[in-house]
């Protein structure tokens, strides 16, 4: 990086301000520019580019880690042919919510071929993630998912088990995410845990900000018999209210986790001042310094991170949720950097 200097503005139209090329860096983050089945607002599909936009602005100096700035952060561009793709879909999809809520009957086969229409391209979006991962993961390359909506993920966590066979996710949300098929979408942003613990190499979930779920959800759980662990935003609360440590809960989290971990950053799991352009706000959730404690606790335990994402950011009119998300990615990043072996702590 001869002439790459850290303390000048970052290069803009870059993610983070970088220089790096999609060849030669250690992390690909990978936009999925989707938000088809989003039940609430819609305007994920923006996230990618929000987050980009917002990126270059951000110091790169994080406590306690040498020259982050060091790592090799690079994204792939945002493809307009998808995001095209889900802009036409989500009309489609609107109308197909807009009948379930009103009687679900009248004219049902057109509906019904809506709505196989929407499963059928998620399908085809799920491969096209698994694909681009797939070949960044056999040079090496440790890849991100910048969502859209949170069913874009999976493609990447059905890629990373075909290197791992036994892994975990570290889930922070405000939503379980464990309905199948909801609204009749088989790939829901409300079924994509429920989706990834279809595989087989995914052996624990640990769950963490959770405050909005249903009886189908706690009945999924509890058919898998401790594979998923849930630690609820209100009894995190209780305990830190009752004098306990943030650290304490942290290392709980942490040990539920096995070697190798990926990440998946749903930004409504943080407190919805800070993101209030999100598809499916819930009041509660964690602080910004909670969220990165966390995933720090995470890297020093020794364990892996192998992969992950961050979703459901969405413009509002301001720069702020961009900004938010920015430095959320930025810091799983460098964590990830960390576990990669890649950078250090300063020690």
């Amino acid at each position: 990086m001869p002439n790459f200097d850290p303390n000048q503005p970052g290069i803009p139209g870059t993610l983070f301000g970088l220089p790096y090329s999609v060849d030669e860096a250690d992390i690909v983050l990978q936009p999925v520019p989707w938000d088809v089945t989003v039940s609430y607002a819609g305007g994920t599909v923006n996230g990618p580019e929000c987050i980009l936009q917002a990126s270059p602005q951000i110091d790169y100096s994080v406590p306690g880690i040498l020259k982050p700035w060091e790592l090799k952060i690079a994204m792939l561009p945002i493809d307009q042919a998808w995001k095209n793709r889900s802009v036409t879909l989500r009309n489609k999809a609107e109308e197909y919510i807009q009948w379930i809520e009103k009687d679900g009957k009248t004219n049902k086969e057109h509906f019904l071929e809506i709505q196989r229409t929407i499963n059928k391209a998620s399908v085809d979006l799920n491969q096209w993630v698994n694909n681009k991962a797939s070949k960044y993961l056999e040079e090496g390359k440790l890849i991100g998912i910048i969502g859209g909506d949170h069913s874009t993920p999976l493609g990447l966590i059905t890629a990373i088990s075909n290197k791992y066979s036994d892994f975990g996710i570290l889930q922070i949300d405000a939503h379980m995410d464990l309905r199948k098929a909801y609204e009749g979408f088989e790939y829901s942003h409300a079924s994509i845990m429920f989706n990834a613990m279809q595989n087989k190499s995914v052996s624990k979930l640990v769950q963490v900000g959770i405050r909005d779920y249903c009886e189908e959800e706690e009945d999924f759980v509890a058919s898998l018999k401790g594979c998923v662990k849930t630690f609820f935003d209100a009894a995190m609360k209780e305990v830190i209210y009752a004098g306990g440590r943030w650290a304490d809960l942290c290392n709980e989290i942490v040990e539920e986790l096995p070697e190798h971990v990926y990440v998946s950053f749903d930004i409504d799991g943080l407190d919805p001042s800070l993101c209030p352009g999100t598809g499916t706000p819930v009041p509660g959730g964690l602080n910004f310094n909670e969220a990165i404690f966390l995933i720090n606790t995470l890297v020093k335990s020794g364990r892996k991170i192998i992969g992950f994402d961050l979703s459901e950011v969405a413009p509002r009119n301001d720069h702020w949720n961009g900004n938010v998300g920015a430095r959320i990615l930025y810091h799983l990043c460098v964590y990830a950097g960390i576990s990669k072996g890649t950078l250090k702590f300063d020690e």
